[in-house]
């Protein structure tokens, strides 16, 4: 395992009792709240490996509902969360997985609201440090450690292009990116981590885009 920083061995600001198994699922299920971009109706949560085995023991059942309802790693709610959901009218389940994953700490987090629907992967790699791997069938590698934007397209010539020139044209540096699609000419993702706060009129801008379906930003 290699680490970027002490922060990655230390751990975050948290409620515990364990940074990847607490802290890092309670930011997994904040990504997931921040995607969905609204309080869902009802969560599936999919437990693999030592999420699996140990999440009632390590609070990560209820660190990930304390995502869902946007609390972060150090709010005294965390432990109270799934009765704080219950009372907002979320219902969840949580299901254990024998499937054999990439990575132990890995959750699958199906959300339901009307109708929209969210599913989402992602894995605790240790100091509460977290990355999502999957988004609505898209493989993706978003750490929601910076600003980024979430760019739904059409997969169609020159779209990278114009998001990249709108991005220029304000000076706003990208420091990750990554492109995937269903298919060729289907729906596809860009994702976008950037090095600063991502203004209003540029997200109106790239939202105005031709072939733009819809755009996310993450919590900055």
């Amino acid at each position: 395992m290699k680490y970027r920083s002490a922060f990655d061995i230390i751990g975050p600001v948290m409620i515990g009792p364990s940074s990847s198994h607490t802290a890092g699922a309670a930011r997994i299920g904040r990504v997931a709240r921040t995607l969905f971009g609204k309080l869902p109706k009802k969560a599936i949560i999919s437990l693999y490996g030592s999420f699996a085995k140990t999440y009632k023991g390590h609070g990560t059942d209820f660190a990930i509902v304390a995502g869902l309802l946007d609390l972060d790693t150090f709010d005294e709610r965390m432990p109270k969360s799934l009765a704080i959901a219950k009372d907002l009218g979320l219902e969840v389940v949580f299901q254990t997985e024998e499937a054999v994953t990439d990575h132990p700490n890995t959750v699958k987090i199906n959300l339901y609201g009307g109708h929209e629907e969210l599913e989402l992967v992602g894995i605790s790699i240790g100091g509460g440090t977290i990355e999502i791997t999957e988004l609505n069938s898209f493989p993706l590698k978003l750490s929601g450690e910076h600003p980024a934007i979430l760019v739904v397209h059409q997969d169609r010539f020159g779209i990278i292009s114009a998001v990249t020139s709108v991005l220029s044209k304000y000076e706003i540096n990208i420091g990750h990116m990554e492109v995937s699609r269903l298919d060729k000419g289907e729906m596809a993702l860009m994702v976008i981590e950037v090095d600063q706060k991502i203004e209003n009129m540029v997200i109106e801008e790239l939202s105005n885009l031709a072939n733009v379906t819809k755009i996310i930003r993450m919590a900055e």
